[in-house]
C-alpha cells in the first residue's frame, strides 16, 4: 500500500520531527520544501538566492517556484510508492495543482498537527535558526491562518484530512500519528 501523505501545521509545530518519524515507519521519503529551499540558499544556486528574500522577510515563497520544486521532486523515483510532504502545499492554488499532477489517486491523507501559537513560537526561538526571528515567526503565523489554515477545509471536503494534538513529547504525538493514520488508510470511509 502507498503512502501519500501531506502533514500540516503551523512553523514549530513538529513537523519535521514527525515527518522523519513517518519515513521511517512507512519507508517512505520525507520531501521537505523548507529543507529543500535552506540547501538553495546555503548552495548559493539562483533559485536560493530568489528565495532568500522571500524567506528573510518571513513571506512565502511564490506558487510558481514551489509548484516547480515539488513536481521535479515528486518525478524521483523514490517517490513512486509514496511520500511524505512537509512545508507544501501552503495555498490554494498549490493544493490545486497537487491534485492535478497526482491525479486520478491524489494524496491518501492530510495530516493537521496542530499546536498553540505560542508554544510554537517559543519552540522556533528554541531553535535558533537564522530565519527565524520573533517578527519573521510571527508573520508566517499569520500567513498560515490567511493562506494555509484554509487548505484545511480543502482536504476536509475531500474526506482526506484528519487533525492530531501536536502538544506533547515526539513518542506520544508519533502514536497519535500512527494510529490516526493506519485506522484511516486501513477504513478509507471511517474516521480515526
Amino acid at each position: 500500500m502507498t503512502h501519500r501523505l501531506i502533514v500540516m501545521g503551523k512553523q514549530g509545530a513538529g513537523k519535521g520531527t514527525q515527518c522523519l518519524r513517518l519515513t521511517e515507519r512507512y519507508n517512505i521519503p520525507h520531501i521537505s520544501t523548507g529543507d529543500m529551499l535552506r540547501s538553495a540558499v546555503a548552495a548559493g544556486t539562483e533559485l536560493g538566492q530568489r528565495a532568500k528574500s522571500v524567506m528573510d522577510a518571513g513571506d512565502l515563497v511564490p506558487d510558481d517556484l514551489m509548484m516547480s520544486i515539488v513536481d521535479e521532486r515528486l518525478r524521483e523515483s523514490d517517490a513512486s510508492e509514496g511520500f511524505v510532504l512537509d512545508g507544501f502545499p501552503r495555498t490554494s492554488a498549490q493544493a490545486e495543482w497537487l491534485d492535478g499532477a497526482l491525479a486520478p489517486g491524489g494524496i491518501d491523507l492530510a495530516i493537521s498537527i496542530d499546536v498553540p501559537d505560542e508554544i510554537v513560537v517559543a519552540r522556533m526561538l528554541a531553535r535558533g535558526r537564522e530565519d527565524d526571528t520573533e517578527d519573521a515567526i510571527r508573520r508566517r503565523l499569520d500567513l498560515y491562518s490567511e493562506q494555509t489554515a484554509p487548505l484545511l477545509d480543502h482536504f476536509a471536503a475531500a474526506e482526506r484530512l484528519i487533525s492530531i494534538d501536536g502538544f506533547g513529547d515526539e513518542d506520544t504525538v508519533e502514536a497519535r500519528l500512527a494510529e490516526a493514520i493506519d485506522t484511516r488508510l486501513e477504513n478509507p470511509g471511517g474516521n480515526p
